[in-house]
């Protein structure tokens, strides 16, 4: 990507690649078994967040997301030569502890939609949300303990490891809400814990369920890693300039938030005087959720100007190239190998 390509019309996403819809037909029925073994209160919650209900506990078409992170566990299981199979316990595992994150995640930004419905904690309230949340990390080590074994176990290590990770870059990036002197590395830091760890952990996990030498989930963790980078450097595109068909959002959401992005972050230490203007404006508190469009708009102005939005469309596009020098290192199995490439390819490329 470069500057003139981010600064024109969004391109078009390319079309999702059929191993998500594989996968998440696949992991339908046994994560609805998972979720069924919770207790009634909080399983009515869960099965609500996961679109599978409505308020009243009545069934609907499901809307359940991409499977982003279930698809890259049972494609690394595949990849190593295993069947799909062997990878659904870890997909199962890395999926609800991501969605256990979602429901903590709307109480704490008090986000009232998403997927183009009311949160959970808006229907049930914030303890609800909250409890359910934690059902679900539990579940996540429950399923993996089915898998008795010494893979299994180093897959719950794996687990363990991104899950903390996750939990000390949700706590930086609460931080940063009351700073403005954040540095772009301590801000791309805090995205390889609260979105790249998670990452990391799907594309690895179903390898090391199917036993693969250790190099092998390395380089897939790399993988995963870098593209969980990629990921959220779109998204922080996405957090300013995305169309609210794509976000759910309103345009400039992450502005009127004033969240520390990395766009936010890259233009305050640009140096530049756009840079400044910038700091100042998130200084003085015009921007809130409720500020008009044209302080909006002067804001993302600023952001572009002073190089923000190139910088990380730039930085999205080398993380994506690492993330694909990553599975080329890892020996895996080609048709595997490309599905995990297409899947990259996919989710940094969402309209933007």
């Amino acid at each position: 990507m470069t500057a003139a390509s981010v600064s024109n019309a969004p391109a078009a996403s390319p079309d999702a690649p059929a191993a998500l819809a594989e996968v998440r037909d696949l992991v339908d029925a046994p994560m609805r078994a998972a979720v069924g073994r919770l207790a009634p209160s909080v399983r009515q919650v869960a099965a609500y967040h996961f679109g599978w209900v409505d308020a009243d506990g009545l069934p609907r078409a499901a809307n359940s997301g991409k499977a982003v992170r279930p698809a890259l566990a049972v494609l690394a299981a595949q990849s190593v030569g295993s069947p799909a199979e062997v990878g659904i316990p870890g997909a199962l595992a890395v999926e609800l502890v991501h969605n256990f994150s979602l429901l903590h995640d709307d109480v704490m930004d008090r986000d009232e939609e998403r997927r183009h419905r009311p949160t959970a904690w808006t229907v049930f309230g914030s303890s609800a949300a909250i409890l359910a949340g934690d059902a679900l990390l539990a579940l996540a080590f429950e399923v993996l303990l089915d898998v008795d074994d010494a893979a299994g176990r180093a897959a719950q290590a794996n687990l363990a490891t991104a899950t903390q990770e996750l939990i000390i870059g949700q706590v930086e990036d609460l931080d940063f809400e009351r700073r403005l002197d954040v540095g772009v590395d301590e801000c791309l830091r805090m995205a390889g814990g609260k979105t790249a760890a998670l990452m990391a952990c799907a594309a690895s996990i179903g390898a090391q369920l199917a036993a693969a030498p250790v190099e092998v989930v390395a380089a897939l963790q790399a993988y995963g890693h870098e593209l969980g980078l990629a990921f959220q450097l779109v998204d922080d595109l996405l957090g300013i300039w995305g169309a609210t068909k794509t976000t759910g959002k309103p345009v400039g959401a992450d502005l009127r938030a004033r969240k520390k992005s990395l766009p936010v972050v890259a233009a305050m230490a640009s140096g530049t005087s756009a840079g400044a203007e910038l700091r100042t404006l998130y200084e003085s508190g015009e921007l809130h959720t409720e500020a008009a469009d044209a302080i909006v708009s002067h804001a993302a102005h600023l952001v572009e100007a002073a190089g923000g939005r190139a910088w990380v469309s730039d930085e999205a596009e080398r993380r994506l190239n690492a993330a694909l020098a990553a599975l080329d290192a890892g020996g895996l199995r080609p048709g595997p190998r490309d599905a995990l490439a297409d899947v990259a390819r996919f989710v940094t490329a969402r309209d933007r």
